[in-house]
Formats: structure tokens, sequence, C-alpha cells
């Protein structure tokens, strides 16, 4: 269970503040959707979370179908400076005796000035991709495999990404395009951030009387990571320890296992529920679990994961498609049924058709 303190932490964050709290606990990413007017305020909320939360760098890529694979990469770097590291391969950049020969350096297609740079560039701890579902397809392929792999391949170099490492994909309007299949089941989790759940980090810049003269609340300009950010390298860590210790008992298991057999069946699910997800939700529920001073899963955590882990990953059937009409049913009757009905209504008819264990 996590230390008092540590709870209290957790006790005052908002709702993204959590989000993005156990996506660096499982080292893992997530989308954040929101209305069209509101994007660039979360985008914001989002960059001085990365920075006064978590004291870590972070860089926006601001998407669109015209976002090409050299944008896509060339956004991924933080601004600030790179600080020498021990372990660093920028440590044994001049040591003479690790450059390559006069023979091979000669066949480098890049100059050595522009090798310097591309070396230099870090890339951020932190990625906010605003509209990545309007990206190209290969775009988000791109992203697919900086999730994965934590390393990004340019023409010059290969890229890795930080230890600690967040993508966020933000996307508006709910109904719009989705991001790519594959991608779109590597998300953790989901969540809807309306404008009246409000920006506590952004509104805070606004009304300190040193800074509110030069904020402004669409800004693009930099934003350090903060010396002491609420959360700390050490504070993820006890967490991720946390959940590693937190046990999950055989009738919980079971009421997992049943509510992805009802969604799996549900006659409005089209596409079936990946493994995948149901990894994220098991992770996710013993995630939940110390952030509660809990050290086992209940069945409420349980329900709480549903809801995060499997809205963006659940695909709602046309009428036409769905299972009881190829047997004879009349579509227009189907159609009523189906009127209405999204992933978040699929998940709560499922939560409420799945006998509960005591």
């Amino acid at each position: 269970m996590a230390e008092e303190a540590l709870l209290d932490k957790i006790s005052n964050l908002s709702d993204l503040e959590l989000a993005a709290l156990l996506c660096l606990t499982n080292q893992e990413h997530c989308i954040i959707d929101t209305d069209p007017d509101s994007v660039q305020d979360l985008v914001h909320e989002l960059r001085l979370i990365a920075s006064n939360v978590f004291g870590l760098s972070h860089a926006v890529i601001d998407c669109s179908e015209q976002t090409t694979l050299e944008d896509f990469d060339n956004a991924l770097y933080t601004e600030l400076p790179v600080s020498p590291r021990a372990d660093s391969p920028a440590r044994y950049r001049n040591d003479p005796h690790l450059q390559p020969s006069p023979g091979f350096r000669s066949l480098s297609r890049s100059s050595p000035r522009s090798e310097s740079f591309a070396d230099s560039r870090k890339i951020a701890s932190v990625i906010i991709a605003k509209d990545l579902d309007e990206a190209p397809k290969q775009v988000q392929i791109q992203a697919l495999e900086l999730i994965r792999t934590k390393r990004i391949f340019t023409h010059t170099s290969v890229q890795s990404a930080p230890k600690r490492f967040l993508f966020i994909a933000v996307v508006a309007g709910g109904e719009g395009p989705r991001l790519t299949e594959h991608l779109n089941n590597h998300m953790f989790i989901s969540h809807f951030h309306s404008e009246e759940d409000g920006y506590p980090n952004l509104d805070e810049q606004e009304n300190d009387a040193e800074s509110i003269s030069s904020v402004v609340r669409k800004s693009d300009g930099l934003i350090e990571p903060s010396p002491n950010p609420v959360f700390t390298a050490t504070d993820i860590l006890a967490l991720q320890r946390s959940g590693d210790e937190v046990a999950m008992s055989i009738e919980v298991t079971g009421y997992i296992m049943n509510i992805i057999a009802f969604l799996r069946l549900h006659r409005a699910v089209s596409g079936g529920i990946s493994p995948l997800a149901t990894s994220h939700c098991m992770r996710l529920a013993k995630s939940l679990a110390p952030l509660h001073g809990l050290r086992y899963v209940t069945p409420s955590l349980v329900t709480l994961a549903v809801k995060k882990i499997y809205p963006h990953r659940i695909c709602v059937t046309p009428p036409e498609r769905e299972r009881s009409v190829q047997w004879g049913s009349n579509i227009d009757a189907v159609a009523t049924v189906l009127e209405g009905m999204g992933p978040d209504a699929v998940i709560d008819d499922v939560i409420g058709s799945v006998e509960v264990p005591l």
C-alpha cells in the first residue's frame, strides 16, 4: 500500500493528472477526448501537467491530414537543452578513439554539423499528439512503432525515448475519425475531459500575479519542467511496486472474465475484444488499488477499470450487420434497439448484467 503522504498527493489530483499518473505507473499511453472547442486549452493543460506535476519535458505534435513522417519525427524532440549524463552517448562523442575512421566518415551523407545537431536532440518524455486521429495512416503507424519499441528511426540515427515516457493522443468530437486499429488497441486507457471539468493548472498559471501579463491561454511558448514536481520518479516507482504486490482473488478474476465474455457476445459489439485489452484491464485494476489505500482488487475497482479500458476499443455494429439480422430479424427493429447505443452504454449494460461477487 502506498504511504500516507503519497496518498494525500493522489487525493488532490485532477482527472487528467490521475490519468497521466496511471499511465506513467504502468508505462503505458492514453487517449484524451474532448470537445472540439476545448482542444487547445486541453493541450496547454497537459503541457503544464507534464512540467509541473511530473517534472518531465514535453513536445506537442499538431497533426492533420497533411502531416508527413518527417513532420512527425521532427516534432518529437524537446526544445530544452540536453544536460550531459555519465551514461549518455553524447559523453563519448568527442573521444578520438571512438570516432569513425576518415574513410568511413567520408561516406556520410550529412555534414558533421548536421550530424551533431541530430545526435544532440532528445525525444521528449511526454508527447502530446493533437488530432492524431486525423493524421495519415503511415504517421499513426510510426506512432505505434514509437509506443511499442520506444525508438524512432531517422535518416541519420536511431533515437530512443526516455525511460519515463508517455504518449498522449488528444482527439476531439468523439464521433470523428478513429485511430488505426492496432494503434488504438495499444492505447492503455481513454478518458473524456469536458470544459466543465476545468483546467486547474492553466487557471493557476493565469491567476499568478507575476505572470498574468505574459500568459496567453493558447500560447505555444516554452514551459520548462519544474525542478520540484509533485510526483518524482521515486513516487512513480513506489506506486509500481505497490501495484505489483496487489492481490486479486479467484472470484474477482472470474468477474473480469465474465465481463469480457459478455462484452464479446453483446449484440452491439462488432469486432470482438482483444486479449491485450484483457491484460490492460487487469493491470489497471491492480494499479487502482494502491491509489485507494488497498492491497487487493475489489469489484468496484474492476468496474472502474473497465470503463477506462474498453470505450475506445468497442466498435458499435451497424444494424445491417447485427447478428440476429442474418436469422431473419427485422432490420428496422434492430436499428431501433441499437439507436443511441454507444460504447459507454454497452459497458453499462454489461456491468448491470454480470453478477458481482460477494
